[in-house]
């Protein structure tokens, strides 16, 4: 088995992206991903626009609880919640949305498929396997070690077995979708504009400055100008601010797998993560959202609006 074999073609569900209210410890969702298309079936896309959501799933597969020696409520946050609320309303402004179902600690499809931690298997993962990265070493790689706080998540050591059918299940079909929303973008307006939507723990936006001084708000990642024109990441930067933002650029977060492995604008390719303050919008104690959210969805509207009125010309 090589590293990357070749992604059986799988029909994604196309349903509106609205907050899953499946249940914690469920069945494995199949397919496990929505997508939901700017456009009817064959129609090309009204714009370049495509949202990534990888983080905001929130099924917790059975098998996993069984192995854990957490519960689905002590691991959730690791999710991006919310995140695909705000989000929602890009498909009638003609961004195309695609979503994980299953939770982050799960199956992390920001991850390189093979950032696997050997300390987690019982076995011995295979020689293709990204077993010496920042994350791996943090528990925080493609299958998770750890959750909040450090906490390890398992009461056993998991097989390789396992890893290779949850990359199966999800990793694998949700970035061949994507893939394919991003080639037809292309095909299409010659360009694809891929935005890589996050949310990150107070915390951790406490630790950064804003342009205009003081916590940031939101966290704009283009790999410190790789993974997109500049003239992107100024729009966005731009558009946010004037909406009273406090924007930082590349710290703490300056894009993950998602952004740097599609980011490549001499391919006509751009990619931009956005990561926002959960203070904004919920209550990261009791997770329930507040009125922020409200907001913060309008917001995401109107940066939306913005994105689609980009002159493609002036990304090339």
């Amino acid at each position: 088995m090589t590293a990357w074999e070749p992604i059986a073609a799988t029909e994604p569900s196309e349903t509106a992206v609205t907050p899953s209210t499946a249940p914690l410890a469920a069945p494995l969702p199949s397919p496990a991903h929505e997508l939901l298309r700017a456009s009817a079936d064959q129609a090309p896309p009204p714009t370049a626009l495509v949202f990534a959501s990888p983080h905001s799933g929130d099924i917790y597969p059975a098998d996993m609880m069984a192995a854990s020696k957490l519960t689905p409520e002590a691991i959730r946050g690791s999710e991006d919640a919310f995140v695909d609320r705000i989000i929602a309303g890009a498909p009638a402004l003609g961004a195309s949305v695609i979503r994980a179902r299953l939770a982050r600690a799960y199956i992390d499809l920001n991850r390189d498929p093979w950032e696997l931690d050997p300390a987690m298997f019982e076995d011995e993962l295979p020689e293709f396997a990204q077993s010496r990265s920042a994350r791996v070493a943090a528990g925080l790689g493609t299958i998770a070690r750890v959750a909040g706080e450090g906490r390890p998540i398992y009461a056993r050591k998991l097989t390789f077995a396992e890893a290779k059918a949850r990359i199966d299940l999800a990793h694998r079909p949700y970035h061949d979708a994507l893939d394919r929303l991003l080639a037809t973008a292309r095909a299409t307006h010659g360009v694809a504009i891929l935005v890589d939507w996050h949310s990150m723990p107070a915390a951790a936006a406490r630790g950064q400055r804003g342009r205009g001084g003081g916590p940031c708000d939101i966290v704009l990642g283009d790999r410190f100008g790789a993974a997109c024109s500049p003239k992107l990441t100024g729009l966005v930067e731009r558009e946010l601010e004037s909406m009273g933002y406090r924007v930082a650029r590349n710290a703490p977060y300056a894009g993950g797998y998602t952004t740097e492995h599609y980011g490549r604008p001499a391919r006509r390719t751009h990619a931009l993560q956005i990561e926002i303050n959960r203070a904004l919008y919920m209550n990261e104690v009791t997770r329930e959202p507040t009125e922020g959210l409200e907001r913060l969805t309008s917001d995401a509207e109107r940066l939306t609006r913005a994105l689609a009125e980009l002159d493609l010309a002036s990304l090339r």
